[in-house]
């Protein structure tokens, strides 16, 4: 498979196809709606839950035609269905994320850790989701307890850069810089090196004087 192309897609308003109506389909309509996408399920079969979940539901067979006017499909269905389904949404350009199916789909959902504004997404192009998800905790435990400051302060920064005309190369160094001034005089990055067993000088962001503040552990985020 040639190297995929991360993007994130604003499905806010926009109509998605849903092949399928058990558990797995489902767990993927959480995924859509909380998206802001506009759901239709088809499926000879449809749990409760997704007919309780508000979405247009049509309880019969996948028809080439249910693509019309579909930006993607989700196909969580058997692989017989998923290749009809990817067969009629090839000709149609329509992406599909064909679930646990690589061989049928042309769009891959991710691991992803949604936190304060910042979104990071892990993908292993449908070959081991088991990895995805072991990356995705990972990530999720190294992120800062208080990155909405972090966030806060690079849009802050940004404005000024812009005003500024400074360079979009010279914005990194600054951005280290504004994200370590909010932690000079902290004593809780010291505390917090000192609960985690480790030194209390904490590691350099830039490999300069100035300090980064100190990880801890995970919250809650967003699968």
């Amino acid at each position: 498979m040639s190297e995929l192309l991360p993007i994130f897609l604003n499905l806010a308003g926009r109509d998605v196809l849903l092949v399928g109506g058990g558990r797995v389909a489902e767990a993927k309509l959480r995924q859509l709606l909380a998206a802001g996408a506009r759901v239709r399920v088809v499926a000879p079969a449809i749990s409760s839950t997704i007919r309780g979940a508000g979405v247009d539901t049509r309880e019969r067979g996948f028809d080439p035609v249910d693509l019309d006017g579909a930006w993607l499909v989700v196909a969580a269905a058997t692989p017989e269905v998923n290749r009809l389904v990817a067969d009629a949404a090839e000709s149609r350009r329509v992406f599909v994320n064909a679930v646990d199916d690589p061989a049928n789909a042309t769009a891959f959902l991710s691991g992803v850790v949604r936190r304060e504004g910042v979104t990071l997404a892990i993908s292993t192009s449908g070959d081991a989701p088991a990895l995805t998800a072991l990356l995705r905790e990972s990530l999720d435990a190294v992120l800062p307890s208080d990155l909405a400051a972090w966030v806060s302060t690079a849009r802050e920064q940004r404005i000024d850069w812009r005003r500024d005309g400074v360079p979009m190369d010279e914005r990194k160094p600054l951005l280290l810089r504004a994200l370590n001034a909010i932690y000079d005089g902290s004593p809780s990055v010291e505390r917090a090196a000192s609960a985690d067993g480790a030194s209390a000088s904490p590691p350099k962001l830039d490999g300069s004087a100035e300090r980064v503040p100190w990880l801890c552990g995970p919250e809650d985020s967003w699968l």
